[in-house]
């Protein structure tokens, strides 16, 4: 899925949009015991409940694409009878009226959610009437050839809230405030089907983390039996062991700086896509020759290719780089610097000793102090 269909699901968690039929609640303490469940229509529910659901289910469709929100395939095994998408799509089928499969789900996700604390499981089913499309990219309400079923589901840590005093209106006087337990924003879930080119895929699936380092691949492997993409870390530290194989001994700071200012050349330039920015072999071949590594070293590249990333493989731009600085980090000392202002650290060789030099141009701070420096 790109942005614009991400986008466009999101945007039927309001009231005016809605098309949620129903939805199945789950409370698990961290002992794995169920403590409390709940199935209702969910336009039943109170007005202020529908509000707090929707802030869940807009964040379980947040992030960046290909680190908190990773499109992933069903092996054709999966689809056959007794398979973990076979059995997705009768949950889906059945709009979460059939107590039995929803159960069976409920247990999926406790066995294999690797999850220590209590948490809530929101599974919700909806029906969106795709609106059609002029050539103009303008929507048309009352043009819609498809009807867009699916379920969303949503795992939310409970928590105590914080300790603290209160103001007690009845008693005017302040006092210990009551602790209770509150539910937070979701750490995982997945939509399924996948909403691709605007229409149902059933063969994909939409799967959230929202830390790129903790996806949970036990319940990935249980629950959805889908293909494991790499994650954005693996993605960064394959990209790292890549140059580190292809440059060898010639692993030299301009040589680096040079190829991480071309990626966010690369990402600046295709800001405004909907689909995230991939680096074929081909791609990354020539941002390392533009870069200046020397013809000698791309002999080992494709071999490193192939031996970190694998041959066909393709890896997003913004999972290879931090987009928001550049770290040149030395035993004692860390120097950071804004991407595009990569060119003021320099490398310099001073009475036989290395140096980094950074330009002092402008006014310069110390602990929030403005200094002058010595002429």
């Amino acid at each position: 899925m790109n942005k614009k269909e991400v986008l466009e699901i999101r945007k039927q968690f309001t009231p005016a949009n809605c098309a949620i039929t129903r939805i199945c609640g789950c409370y698990v303490d961290h002992e794995k015991e169920k403590k409390l469940e709940m199935k209702e229509a969910f336009l039943s529910l109170p007005e202020e409940e529908t509000f707090k659901y929707f802030d869940i289910f807009k964040k379980t469709l947040s992030g960046s694409l290909g680190k908190n929100l990773m499109d992933m395939e069903f092996p054709l095994a999966q689809e056959a009878q007794g398979g973990t998408q076979e059995f997705l799509l009768r949950l889906r089928n059945s709009k979460l009226q059939d107590d039995d499969l929803v159960e069976e789900f409920y247990d999926r996700v406790i066995e294999s959610f690797g999850f220590q604390e209590n948490y809530y499981i929101v599974l919700i089913h909806a029906m969106y009437d795709i609106p059609g499309k002029t050539s103009d990219g303008f929507m048309m309400e009352d043009a819609s050839d498809e009807v867009y079923e699916f379920i969303l589901c949503s795992l939310c840590p409970v928590g105590l809230s914080a300790p603290g005093l209160s103001y007690n209106s009845e008693k005017n006087s302040i006092e210990d405030r009551m602790r209770d337990w509150v539910v937070g924003m979701p750490v995982s879930g997945f939509l399924f089907p996948a909403f691709l080119d605007r229409s149902t895929d059933i063969h994909h699936v939409l799967y959230y983390a929202k830390k790129a380092k903790e996806i949970y691949p036990e319940l990935i492997d249980a629950v959805l039996g889908a293909k494991i993409p790499m994650t954005a870390e693996m993605q960064k530290e394959a990209f790292h062991t890549l140059i580190a194989e292809t440059l060898g001994d010639s692993c030299e700071y301009e040589v680096v700086k040079e190829i991480h200012e071309q990626l966010h050349e690369a990402i600046e330039e295709h800001a405004e896509d909907a689909e995230p920015l991939e680096l074929s072999k081909g791609d990354i071949q020539k941002m390392f020759e533009k870069s200046g590594v020397s013809s000698a070293c791309m002999e080992s590249f494709e071999n490193a290719y192939n031996e970190v990333v694998e041959k066909n493989v393709s890896l997003l731009a913004e999972n290879l780089t931090d987009t928001k600085k550049m770290e040149v980090a030395l035993p004692d000392v860390v120097i950071k610097v804004k991407p595009e202002r990569a060119d003021l650290v320099e490398t310099r060789v001073i009475d036989g000793r290395k140096y980094f030099v950074i330009a002092a141009d402008g006014s310069v701070e110390v602990n929030g102090l403005d200094v002058k420096v010595k002429k």
